[in-house]
C-alpha cells in the first residue's frame, strides 16, 4: 500500500509534467544500476506495479517513447533484443541535477569565481583607488581619476602629471586549483547493506559540473582505486561499479601526485573519498594483501607517501564514510602526517562536507 500522497501541495512537484516526475526518479536508478538504462527502466516498472506511477492517460510506454524523442536514450538492437544507453545529453543532465541537489544546499556565497583576499594585478577590477607604488603595472592606472589630481595639483595651464598624481584600480587574484578526486571502489563500498559507491559518483558528478561550468580555470581529475589505480573521465562516472578489490590506497596517492606534477598551477589538492583503510600494496607484480587489522607494511608505505605529499604542499582532504573507531585511528595518523583535514561523514552530509572544503580551499590558498 503506498499510502497517503501530498504532492499535489507542493508548488513544484505540481507544476511538474508526468514525464517530469518519472524522469526525476529514472535519473537515480540510473546511478545505482551504474547507467544500466534497461535494468533501471524494470525497476521502474517495477515501482510503478506496487505504487502507480502512471495513469491511463500517461503509462511507462509513453515515457520510453519520450525519452527516445528528447534525446535521453538510444536504442539497439542486439539479437532481436532492444537494447537502452543513456546518451551524452542524460549524463550532463545527471552531473546538472547533482550539482542543484548538493550546492544548494549550502549557505549562498558572494556571485561569480570567489577572489583571494590579495590586490595586485589580478583578474577582477574592484571599485577601490589607491596611490600609485612602484611596481605596479601601467594596465592598472586609472586614467580618469590621475587626470583629475593632475589638473587639482598643478592648475590649467601648462599640464603636468607626475607619480604623485597617478591612481591605479585595485584588482583582485583569482584563485585557480588543481584538483585531484580519489573515489574507493574495493568491495567495502558496497557491503553491509548500505551503498556507498551511489552517493560518491553523485558528490563526484556534482563536483565535475561545479568545476566545469562555474570555475572553468581550475582542473579536475578523478582517480579510482582498488587492488589497482587508474583514471577515468567524466563522462564515464555515472557507469562507475565498485569490484571484488582491496584497499591500494597507495596506488591511488602516487597516481595523484604523478597528475598534479604535471599540473602547471601553484595550488594543487587531493580530495579521497573511502570507507576504510588500506589492504593492499603492489610489490612487483604480486599484491600484497592483509584485510585484518592495520598492516604496518602497507599504513607505512601509505603514511610515507601522505609525508611526501605535504612536502611538495599539496594537502589531502580525506571523506571517511564509515564511522568505525579502529578505521578513524588510521584516519587520524594519516591526517597528521599529511598536515591535511578529515572528515567523518554520514552518506547523507557527504556532498556538503566536500563542496565547503573545496571552496574554502579556493579562497585560502593564492597562486
Amino acid at each position: 500500500m503506498p499510502g497517503y500522497r501530498f504532492t499535489k501541495f507542493d508548488p513544484q512537484e505540481s507544476n511538474k509534467s508526468p514525464f517530469e516526475r518519472l524522469l526525476d526518479i529514472f535519473l537515480q536508478l540510473l546511478l545505482i544500476t551504474a547507467g544500466d538504462a534497461n535494468e533501471a527502466l524494470n525497476w521502474l516498472t517495477e515501482m510503478d506495479r506496487r505504487h502507480g506511477l502512471t495513469d491511463e492517460e500517461y503509462g511507462m510506454g509513453d515515457f520510453i517513447q519520450d525519452l527516445i524523442d528528447n534525446g535521453y536514450l538510444e536504442a539497439e538492437e542486439v539479437n532481436g533484443r532492444v537494447v537502452f544507453h543513456p546518451s551524452a545529453r542524460t549524463e550532463q543532465v545527471i552531473r546538472r541535477r547533482s550539482l542543484e541537489e548538493i550546492f544548494g544546499k549550502l549557505k549562498k556565497t558572494r556571485r561569480g569565481n570567489h577572489p583571494s583576499p590579495h590586490a595586485g594585478l589580478g583578474d577582477e577590477p574592484t571599485s577601490e583607488r589607491r596611490a600609485f607604488q612602484w611596481g605596479d603595472s601601467l594596465e592598472q592606472i586609472a586614467m580618469t581619476e590621475s587626470l583629475r589630481n593632475a589638473q587639482i595639483h598643478h592648475g590649467l595651464g601648462d599640464f603636468m602629471l607626475t607619480e604623485d598624481d597617478l591612481e591605479v584600480v585595485e584588482t583582485e587574484y583569482k584563485t585557480q586549483t588543481s584538483t585531484v578526486l580519489m573515489i574507493d571502489i574495493s568491495h567495502s563500498m558496497i557491503l553491509y547493506g548500505e551503498d556507498r559507491i551511489t552517493p560518491a559518483k553523485k558528490v563526484a558528478m556534482a563536483l565535475a559540473e561545479l568545476i566545469t561550468t562555474r570555475y572553468p580555470k581550475d582542473t579536475l581529475d578523478i582517480i579510482v582505486f582498488g587492488n589497482d589505480a587508474w583514471q577515468i573521465e567524466i563522462k564515464d562516472l555515472p557507469y562507475l561499479q565498485v569490484g571484488p578489490f582491496h584497499t591500494n590506497t597507495v596506488a591511488g596517492l602516487q597516481l595523484a601526485m604523478d597528475i598534479l606534477r604535471r599540473r602547471k598551477n601553484p595550488n594543487k589538492q587531493i580530495f579521497m573519498i573511502t570507507d576504510g583503510k588500506p589492504t593492499c600494496i603492489k610489490e612487483g607484480l604480486r599484491y600484497y594483501k592483509n584485510s585484518f587489522g592495520l598492516d604496518r607494511k602497507i599504513v607505512n608505505k601509505t603514511l610515507n607517501l601522505a609525508a611526501q605529499c605535504r612536502r611538495l604542499g599539496i594537502p589531502i582532504t580525506t571523506f571517511m564514510v564509515a564511522r568505525d573507531p579502529y578505521l578513524q585511528q588510521f584516519v587520524r595518523e594519516f591526517t597528521r602526517v599529511n598536515n591535511g583535514r578529515a572528515f567523518y561523514t554520514s552518506l547523507k552530509g557527504l556532498g556538503e562536507y566536500l563542496f565547503e572544503d573545496y571552496i574554502r580551499n579556493r579562497r585560502r590558498r593564492v597562486r
